[in-house]
């Protein structure tokens, strides 16, 4: 198994001679991970605000929304 800054550089020899296709696949893919990554976290914080009770009622749910129309 590679090491991580082994497969750093082997994408960095990758890209260095990939053709535009290959550079926009790579691109697509890894801001796909990344932003997967993003709304995971997101998830988790909000798994853990219920876990805690920090919720809200739909009631003041509306009433925030309410609000930001003003």
């Amino acid at each position: 198994m590679m090491s991580a800054p082994e497969i750093k550089q082997e994408l960095q020899n990758y890209i260095e001679i990939g053709d535009k296709q290959f550079i926009d696949k790579l691109y697509q893919t890894a801001k796909s991970y990344m932003e997967q990554k993003r709304l995971d976290r997101m998830i988790a914080e909000g798994e853990e605000d219920i876990k805690a009770g920090r919720l809200h009622s739909q009631e003041e749910v509306k009433k925030m929304i309410k609000g930001w129309t003003k």
